[in-house]
């Protein structure tokens, strides 16, 4: 029997699911063949069974040969090394193939017999049951697997695996098809086989799968946005692409066509009657809770029923109908510069370079008036008087008086929460959140024209200055809260910066460490020519010989979190031997603690050492803000297992000729 799996692969010739699954079936024993594709012979991990068949898969990869090499190697350190493996990433394959030669063990050997489960048996492994010492099996393709120990692990958080906990994972990867973009799911799961699920129970989970392929919207990537070909796309389902270095430096605001991307789920897509209807949620209850904790139980529950009414429901058209406020700011991902990590030592996530990062003007209706907005609407419904701001929006003195009166009022007002269409959660700080200082907002606009669908339309919220995952697109809902949002996003594995020694998560309390929020300083180079130089008394140019120095002129950007300016960029073609100071040529205007936009930066004639090969300089830069905080040299310092927020000095090889 063809599994689903193999059958979603075939029908999709997409870039990040390319390629097709090899079902084997022996009557004696299961081959699990796990390679890159083309014609080269592929390490099997080999389990003898006598009472059904596994499946073996066969994936090939048709993004860059560094993605999945680089993810094998980082989930072997997740998983405590217990996946054993060299990978090495071949460049003579244009499809981008590799060649995956795993560490040969004594265990793959010996002949391991499989018992056969069934799925009921299955779904009482589901993580909740302590007669099963709370394990959690889950099952793919025939084979059922113990993950266990890998679940906080998980790059998408805990949260997300626990979905499939005590069943099949094929309805989840049809939506999280990340999963087909390499070899590295199927390369871990082989090392948490304990079984083979019943047939008969197989048999139910393809027809399941069978259904949803043949439903009228089986494919929830069947309707994403049209996206322009010069992006580097590291995966499109979901998509996830960067902007290529020779187009990063080109202009200040970044053209909304190449714009970098970064998506966890499928993009939503409303109707036109849905756009009519929508309306954004804001969740005041926090602020007619009770302070005393004291009352009867009758008490508490009118007042939990008053509570649940403090939500107001605001249409695009009053939220438009506020004073429009606009914002310059870079948004970057926080795993941007990823592959500079897995140079030193694997980790998680896209390979980004240095383009996951960009710079739009926003225009929406600023935060706090949104939440004043909705404040009189429920003042309105409950007959209370609340002074109108007659759409002309809070000026800075009442903002101001009235975010003192609410903190004072409300002690453990902590947070402001957000949701997405998508269900994403995500918080900030409330300070953040209502300081006429933040520049906050909740934007309809970009670059002047309406939110495009691949940026949060109908709305999102703009948080400058701040990770890229806490300005939420596709925005739903705000709640005032007294702790941080729930979920993964928030609270998992995804945007913790862990210590560089650790490389279980399970060794610390991600509870206890914070999410990236405000974040550092970074630096980027974008473009290196050659300055002219002549042979003494001759009109040839000079030549390039190794170990000597030649001019070169470098461009760039540099960027600071927190509405730092930056006030300096250093550039080095020695290897920080030597330094030249560069010039800020746009952005150096930005206000004072209000720098949310990066800066681009010139240096005219860096003196640079020609590498061994004869034809190469290898530059570096790093920016200083205005709290002269600066960037690391290594990146060994600051390396996590989840690759986030690399700020080491960006280096860049550049052949001159």
């Amino acid at each position: 029997m063809i599994s689903h799996a193999s059958r979603l692969l075939r029908r999709h010739g997409s870039s990040s699911i390319a390629g097709r699954v090899v079902l084997k079936h022996r009557p004696a024993a299961s081959v699990l063949t796990l390679s890159a594709g083309g014609s080269n012979p592929s390490h099997s991990y080999r389990h003898n069974q006598r009472h059904h068949s596994n499946q073996g898969a066969s994936f090939q990869n048709a993004n860059s040969s560094s993605t999945a090499a680089s993810a094998m190697a980082a989930f072997g350190a997740l998983l405590g090394g217990s996946l054993l493996c060299n990978c090495e990433a071949s460049n003579s394959n244009s499809s981008g193939a590799f060649t995956l030669e795993p560490t040969p063990t004594d265990e793959e050997n010996d002949d391991v017999e499989l018992p056969t489960y069934t799925m009921a048996q299955v779904s009482q492994n589901n993580g909740k049951d302590p007669n099963t010492n709370n394990r959690v099996w889950m099952t793919y393709g025939g084979c059922v697997y113990d993950v266990t120990d890998f679940i906080a692990n998980h790059p998408g958080g805990s949260e997300k695996i626990l979905q499939a906990a005590g069943g099949p994972i094929e309805p989840h990867w049809h939506l999280y098809r990340q999963h087909f973009a390499s070899e590295l799911p199927m390369q871990l799961m082989a090392k948490m086989i304990i079984g083979n699920l019943h047939p008969n129970d197989q048999d139910k989970v393809d027809e399941q799968m069978d259904r949803i392929a043949n439903s009228a919207d089986s494919d929830p990537y069947g309707r994403e946005p049209t996206r322009s070909s010069l992006l580097k796309v590291h995966g499109d389902t979901p998509m996830n692409a960067e902007v290529p270095r020779d187009i990063l430096g080109r202009e200040y605001i970044t053209p909304v066509d190449v714009f970098y991307i970064r998506h966890h789920h499928p993009v939503p897509l409303l109707s036109e009657e849905e756009v009519n209807d929508f309306r954004l949620d804001v969740d005041l209850t926090l602020l007619s809770k009770s302070t005393n904790g004291s009352g009867n139980d009758k008490h508490k529950k009118e007042e939990k029923q008053q509570s649940q009414q403090q939500i107001a429901q605001l249409s695009l058209a009053q939220i438009k109908s506020l004073p429009k406020a606009e914002v310059t700011t870079t948004l970057q991902c926080s795993g941007n510069r990823r592959s500079g990590f897995n140079d030193l030592r694997k980790t998680s996530g896209t390979p980004w370079d240095q383009g996951a990062i960009s710079t739009a003007k926003w225009g929406g209706a600023r935060l706090v008036d949104v939440m004043m907005l909705a404040s009189e609407q429920l003042a309105s419904e409950k007959n209370i008087h609340c002074k109108s701001n007659d759409g002309k929006g809070s000026d800075l003195l009442q903002t101001l008086q009235n975010l003192q009166t609410i903190l004072n009022q409300n002690p453990k007002l902590q947070h402001l929460r957000f949701e997405s269409v998508d269900g994403m959660l995500a918080s900030i700080d409330i300070l953040k959140a209502l300081s006429p200082f933040g520049d906050v907002i909740v934007a309809y606009e970009m670059n002047d024209e309406p939110l495009p669908r691949d940026h949060g339309y109908p709305l999102r919220v703009i948080v400058p200055g701040y990770a890229a995952v806490r300005n939420v697109k596709w925005l739903s809902k705000l709640e005032l809260a007294e702790e941080q949002a729930e979920g993964t996003w928030q609270r998992g594995l995804n945007y913790k910066v862990l210590p560089p020694s650790v490389t279980d998560a399970r060794e610390v309390n991600l509870e206890e460490m914070p999410g990236l929020s405000e974040v550092s300083v970074f630096s980027g180079i974008t473009n290196v020519s050659r300055v002219e130089e002549k042979e003494n008394g001759s009109e040839e140019k000079k030549k390039l010989v190794p170990g000597e120095t030649v001019l070169v002129k470098a461009s760039g950007w540099a960027w600071a979190g927190g509405g730092r300016n930056i006030v300096r960029v250093d550039v080095t073609g020695s290897n920080g031997k030597s330094w030249s100071d560069a010039t800020i040529t746009q952005g150096s205007d930005q206000p004072y603690g209000r720098a949310w936009a990066w800066v681009f930066w010139e240096c005219p004639a860096v003196p640079a050492t020609v590498c061994e090969d004869g034809i190469s300089v290898d530059l570096s830069c790093k920016g200083v803000d205005l709290a002269f905080n600066t960037q690391p040299e290594s990146s060994d310092g600051v390396w996590n297992v989840r690759g986030l927020a690399n700020n080491s000095w960006y280096r860049l090889r550049h052949q001159l000729v």
